[in-house]
């Protein structure tokens, strides 16, 4: 059985605010905003309007830091690495930790954060599940609609990859970075989970 990973939830001590760093990731989908502290990643903000790359969806060598480079936090910087592999080497990623995640959401105990630990954990690179597939993994079957909502209040898209969440007539659906980054991480995912499996690496 593979060994799942465990949240790592940090909960403020005595209420003290976050010295909270951010940086900003020139990444294929354009400017990815990342925030957090030393305690873990906060939020991860996608583009709102994204110049897709033409053609096939393919790896970037091009994805850098542009601002914020300096004083890392540790989380931070595990982050932008595996942004970087994602989008540059995808199947490097699942050899590098995923940050520990310091937002309030995920450290409440409530139905979203066991949807989204268990997208984390269970939907892996190039698969997808219907919302109502996700709900059944995640415990409730009945649960469809709040799956929805989970993923549309998920503040750490792509490590936590609600884009594979689709509808159950096959339709990519509804994401915060618009339907056509959804149907570009998809088809790029898609694309290279072929690749190997042809055993031609990335």
């Amino acid at each position: 059985m593979a060994s799942r990973l465990l949240p790592k939830v940090n909960s403020k001590q005595g209420g003290s605010a976050c010295e909270e760093k951010q940086v900003v990731l020139l990444s294929p989908l354009g400017r990815i905003e990342i925030s957090g502290c030393e305690k873990g990643v906060h939020e991860i903000k996608l583009p709102k309007t994204s110049l897709l790359p033409r053609g096939r969806a393919e790896p970037s060598v091009a994805c850098e830091v542009c601002e914020g480079a300096e004083e890392m936090p540790e989380p931070l910087q595990q982050c932008t690495a595996w942004l970087r592999a994602y989008f540059c080497e995808p199947a490097s990623t699942g050899t590098l930790p995923v940050p520990a995640f310091h937002h309030p959401l995920l450290q409440r105990d409530s139905f979203t954060r066991q949807v989204l630990w268990t997208l984390l954990n269970d939907v892996k690179f190039g698969e997808a599940v219907s919302y109502k597939q996700l709900a059944d993994l995640a415990g409730n079957s009945r649960a469809a609609r709040a799956v929805g909502g989970a993923m549309r209040s998920n503040p750490i898209p792509i490590i936590i990859p609600c884009h594979r969440v689709i509808r159950s007539s096959g339709h990519s659906g509804n994401y915060g970075g618009g339907q056509l980054m959804k149907e570009w991480l998809l088809s790029y995912e898609k694309l290279q989970k072929e690749k190997l499996a042809q055993g031609g690496g990335c």
